[in-house]
């Protein structure tokens, strides 16, 4: 295994998916506050799920998104 091309690779599926879920993540925010389904004052819990075939790794993380403080 190469090191480096492997770090690369991880690095740029990090990327990929981190630019991604912050888009879809803003976009879902944005029609939620114009439908008036959420407070510009929320808190909302977010769960994110990594898996990867082939190693049987699944891995959750959980945090808040803050829309103001």
């Amino acid at each position: 295994m190469n090191e480096e091309v492997f770090n690369l690779s991880i690095r740029r599926f990090l990327k990929r998916a981190g630019i991604g879920a912050q888009r879809e993540i803003e976009h879902a925010v944005e029609a939620a506050l114009a439908e008036g389904r959420i407070s510009p004052r929320e808190s909302l819990a977010a769960t994110m799920t990594l898996e990867v075939g082939g190693l049987e790794l699944r891995v959750v993380f959980e945090g808040d998104i803050v829309l103001e403080e």
